[in-house]
């Protein structure tokens, strides 16, 4: 409880309020994540939580993904949860409940943290010291790498680079052996293949449905604005081409700032369309990752839709030439 006390400065009355006692940092240790349980409580959506963290990751490998795990309950957890229940006879109400965490749980929840052992491989990968913004930079550079491990390794386990610090505040990443830690989502894909994808504008969201319209897997998805809108009605899947190249034209596409020239951008996943295109029939459009997964399902993309990287890699196992994609509002 604040305290309010008065005291004379300089001739005048003063009235302080001691500052409150601050509240304790959340635990999100391995013991905590792992044993998380949902008591029937709501949760809080102001801060990290072992229980978003453990919710996230559960969602992740049963390939309703909340986008980037970041322990927070937001918006792309709310809109998985709401596509899981609807694939199980739930009411979709995007809300955290006994039933919902019974099923998650029952699918098996050993392992939501855990260790892994940095490589000699993670320390040789082809990295780059720091990705312009302007595209003009980009294309002279020769690949559009990670910036370092500690980036690539956030990204292999889905997990948002602000977490993976928080998880490894003195982690080294001058020598093999250093263990870390991550989250388990696993590496399983999804079973069967997609026959049509259904990507809906106003809720931000991706189906990947099988020829009997059975939900195979759940995304967030950045869509076009107003200004730059994303396609509509049915088209069809044109290619699929991991570590793409990007075709900068700005009389095409969008122009960035004042930059008038065609360029082609070297591939990468920290490139304009990220580790995977699928592109489509409509030329320019299409569906691919990005280098900044956290403001996906949130923010308007430049007309196509836009996935986190490795919700686009798994998507483009799911996916092959001339199945289609509608665009619902």
């Amino acid at each position: 409880m604040s305290l309010l006390r008065a005291t004379a400065r300089h001739g005048v009355l003063l009235c302080l309020i001691a500052s409150p006692t601050l509240a304790a940092e959340p635990d999100l240790s391995a013991a905590a994540v792992n044993g998380a349980v949902f008591d029937g409580t709501a949760p809080d959506t102001a801060e990290r939580s072992a229980l978003a963290i453990k919710t996230q990751v559960l969602l992740d490998r049963l390939h309703f993904s909340p986008g980037v795990i970041d322990g927070y309950w937001g918006e792309n957890v709310a809109k998985a949860i709401a596509a899981y229940e609807e694939a199980n006879g739930l009411q979709a109400d995007g809300q955290l409940d006994s039933e919902v965490w019974a099923k998650l749980t029952a699918a098996g929840d050993a392992d939501i943290i855990t260790i892994y052992t940095l490589s000699d491989a993670d320390l040789k990968e082809p990295y780059v010291d720091e990705i312009p913004e302007d595209y003009a930079a980009m294309a002279q550079l020769e690949r559009l790498s990670f910036t370092g491990p500690a980036e690539m390794l956030a990204e292999r386990f889905h997990m948002d680079r602000k977490l993976f610090d928080l998880l490894n505040p003195d982690a080294a990443f001058d020598q093999p052996g250093v263990p870390l830690t991550v989250t388990g989502t696993g590496d399983a894909k999804p079973q069967g293949k997609a026959a049509t994808i259904v990507i809906s504008r106003s809720s931000g969201s991706l189906r990947a449905l099988d020829a009997e319209e059975k939900l195979l897997a759940f995304y967030p998805v950045s869509v076009g604005s107003d200004s730059v809108p994303s396609p509509t009605g049915t088209h069809t899947i044109k290619n699929v081409v991991p570590m793409p190249n990007y075709a900068y034209r700005p009389e095409v596409n969008f122009q960035q700032g004042q930059l008038t020239e065609n360029l082609m951008i070297p591939p990468g996943p920290n490139g304009p369309v990220g580790s995977v295109w699928i592109g489509l029939d409509k030329p320019t459009y299409g569906i691919h990752g990005t280098a900044e997964p956290s403001p996906i399902g949130k923010h308007f993309s430049h007309g196509c839709a836009r996935l986190t990287n490795w919700d686009a890699e798994e998507l483009a196992t799911l996916v092959a030439p001339g199945i289609t994609v509608t665009f619902v509002d």
